[in-house]
């Protein structure tokens, strides 16, 4: 089977959308298929275009067998298909729009050049939505089935986080996602919540599926010995660590971290935050005179598994309005690794569902909840490791990687065969 992939993030990103279509892709080309992407060159969440590559020209490679780990999966080459993009160094919301926009102009001609290859399935991953009508488009010409996987309601989340403004003409916003989301052969999305929301915008039930993120729980698994990174960091064996992990942006609400560790500079507790993003430097101001806050940057893939290791807890913090638009990549990670996580979410939301009795769920900017519950896991190894097993298990069942790619080639062959 040919398969056309259209993102705007892949490999080599190591956090987000761009590492879980990387990993897609790399599995369809170990099972036999053809796979080609359509991409932007490297950039988040640093939001800094990789070193050597061109604003302005196309380029097509090839994954590197020695320079990923998602390369040890591919018996076939996974060709890319780079396209020029504005990377804003500041993304405020218009920036970001126009980051959006441009992806989606220099996506088209490169997509429709794949109409001759004659691909049986054409896949567009959201976000970007803005750059599907070029997947469509190329599928309808192509004859191929188009498919939609929706990684996050990036509108919605907009809106949520005040990156678009009221005054926006959401409505007309609304009406043209829903108008789009509807001419997919089948849409995708990684929560049962967010499956929910695609049937309130027009999607029939019957052409949604839930396709959760996976973890590899090979590669992710709690280790017996202290993590390297304790050592790196200087923290000392009677210190629990809790832990952050990921891009540093506007959905997290990483605030909450900082003024917790604030609140509880006096307790054996050390707050380390791995990753990027536009809302470090921010951040790092804040936490400029806390002795209990530690920053670092985005570790290579081959030490993800002694990163995620070194939390004695994770931290998930999520804005208020945002935990059922999006489903926050790094918590698969977060449960292989056998850790409590301790996460800010609505009662009823996919993430106090993950959750439960694997960690501890607050309400969004609760900072007395969240710092409490911290205190809680911090003071209590027993059911810190009660807690951790439970995730360790439920990621084994229900986040394993063969299990849910394979599902997803196998809904991929019926729908063009169908």
């Amino acid at each position: 089977m040919k398969i056309l992939i259209v993102g705007l993030n892949f490999w080599p990103e190591l956090v987000g959308v761009g590492k879980y279509t990387g990993e897609m892709a790399a599995w369809f080309a170990e099972v036999g298929h053809e796979v080609r992407i359509i991409a932007g060159p490297p950039y988040y969440p640093r939001w800094e275009r990789e070193q050597g590559r061109s604003r302005f020209r196309y380029h097509r490679e090839f994954i590197d067998r020695s320079a990923s780990n998602i390369a040890r999966v591919a018996s076939k080459s996974v060709e890319i298909w780079r396209c020029p993009i504005y990377v804003p160094k500041r993304p405020t919301g218009l920036r970001r729009v126009l980051h959006l926009i441009s992806f989606a102009a220099s996506s088209l001609p490169a997509a429709l050049c794949q109409i001759a290859w004659r691909p049986q399935v054409v896949i567009a991953i959201a976000p970007t939505l803005i750059s599907a009508p070029a997947a469509l488009a190329t599928a309808r010409a192509a004859a191929a089935a188009a498919w939609l996987h929706v990684q996050d309601f990036e509108i919605d989340a907009a809106f949520a986080v005040g990156l678009l403004r009221a005054g926006f003409p959401r409505a007309i916003v609304n009406a043209c996602e829903g108008s789009l989301l509807r001419r997919f052969d089948k849409v995708s999305t990684i929560s049962s919540a967010m499956r929910q929301r695609l049937t309130t915008k027009g999607v029939a039930l019957e052409r949604t599926l839930l396709l959760r993120n996976w973890v590899d729980t090979a590669e992710i698994y709690p280790t017996r010995e202290p993590s390297i990174f304790r050592e790196r960091l200087g923290i000392g064996a009677g210190r629990v660590v809790a832990l952050y992990s990921g891009a540093m942006g506007s959905k997290q609400g990483l605030e909450l971290i900082i003024e917790s560790a604030q609140l509880l500079a006096g307790e054996p507790v050390d707050f380390v935050l791995c990753g990027d993003g536009p809302a470090r430097a921010k951040l790092e101001a804040a936490a400029s005179e806390l002795a209990n806050v530690r920053f670092m940057p985005i570790q290579p893939a081959s030490l993800l598994n002694q990163l995620l290791n070194l939390a004695d807890i994770h931290l998930l913090p999520q804005r208020p309005g945002i935990a059922d638009l999006v489903m926050p990549s790094k918590l698969t990670g977060m449960l292989a690794s056998g850790r409590p996580v301790v996460a800010t979410a609505s009662a009823d939301s996919e993430i106090s569902l993950a959750l439960e009795a694997c960690g501890r769920v607050v309400a969004p900017g609760d900072l007395n909840a969240f710092a409490g519950a911290i205190i809680e896991l911090a003071r209590d190894v027993r059911l810190r490791l009660e807690l951790g097993a439970t995730g360790r298990t439920r990621a084994e069942s229900e986040w394993n990687r063969s299990a849910i790619l394979g599902e997803f080639v196998r809904e991929l062959e019926g729908l063009t065969k169908s």
